[in-house]
C-alpha cells in the first residue's frame, strides 16, 4: 500500500514540460588513462564524437524537477560501435546511454548544490534508469556491471546507425525494474564509449522534455 500511495500521489502531482536545456549547466567526468569523448553544447542539442574514448556529461536537475514522471527525446547516430556484451566490464562499448538519477525525497532534498557525478554514482542510494542505443536486442533491460544492482540498462536500439524519437514513462520502468516508485528525479548523465573496440561514433541528442 505504501508504494501505490506514493506511485498514485506522484501521478497526482501536476508537473510542466520542462526542456532540457545543453548549455553550461553540464559537467564532465573523465577517466584516466582513457580519452575524453568529446560534447558540443548548443542549446537543444547534444553533439557528440567519440575516437576511442569515454567519458560523461552530467546535470543535475533542480526541484522543480524532482516529480518528473516521463522523460522524451531525439537521437541520432551516424556511426556505431559494433555490437558488444553490456553485461562484461571492459568490453561493453555503446554509441549512447541515458542515465536518469532518482534519490528518496529525503536525501534530494539535502543535496548539495555542489555535488559531481562521481560523488553521485559513490552515492548507494541512487538509482539508475539507463536508456542504450547500443547491445543487441531491443527492450531488453540488463544489470549493469558496475553499479551493484543500483543501474539497469534497457536497450532502445541496438548497435548501428539511425534517428528515432523516445517517449519513457520513467515511473513504470523503475517500479517494474526496482519493484518500488520513484521519489525525485535528481540528475541525467549521458556518455559514449569506445574505447574497448577501438571504434567510433558520431551522434547527437536533441529535445529532451521532463514531463
Amino acid at each position: 500500500m505504501k508504494y501505490l500511495a506514493i506511485a498514485l500521489a506522484i501521478l497526482a502531482t501536476p508537473t510542466l514540460a520542462q526542456p532540457i536545456q545543453f548549455d553550461t549547466s553540464w559537467e564532465d567526468l573523465t577517466f584516466r588513462g582513457i580519452n575524453a569523448t568529446e560534447y558540443w553544447y548548443n542549446g537543444n542539442t547534444l553533439i557528440i564524437q567519440a575516437d576511442n574514448s569515454s567519458s560523461v556529461t552530467y546535470k543535475a536537475l533542480p526541484s522543480s524537477a524532482f516529480g518528473a514522471t516521463r522523460a522524451s527525446w531525439n537521437w541520432a547516430v551516424s556511426q556505431s560501435v559494433p555490437v558488444t556484451d553490456l553485461t562484461r566490464k571492459g568490453g561493453d562499448d555503446r554509441n549512447v546511454t541515458i542515465y536518469f538519477m532518482f534519490l528518496d525525497r529525503k536525501s534530494a532534498d539535502k543535496l548539495d548544490a555542489g555535488d559531481d557525478l562521481s560523488k553521485m554514482l559513490r552515492n548507494r542510494k541512487v538509482r539508475m534508469l539507463l536508456y542504450i542505443w547500443g547491445g543487441e536486442g531491443d527492450g531488453i533491460a540488463l544489470p549493469s556491471p558496475y553499479f551493484k544492482g543500483r543501474g539497469f540498462y534497457t536497450i532502445l536500439r541496438g548497435a548501428g546507425t539511425g534517428e528515432a524519437r523516445e517517449n519513457i514513462d520513467l515511473v513504470a520502468d523503475y517500479t517494474r525494474i526496482f519493484g518500488e516508485a520513484p521519489e525525485a528525479l535528481v540528475g541525467i548523465a549521458i556518455s559514449s564509449d569506445s574505447d574497448d573496440t577501438d571504434s567510433s561514433v558520431r551522434a547527437e541528442i536533441s529535445e529532451m522534455v521532463l514531463e
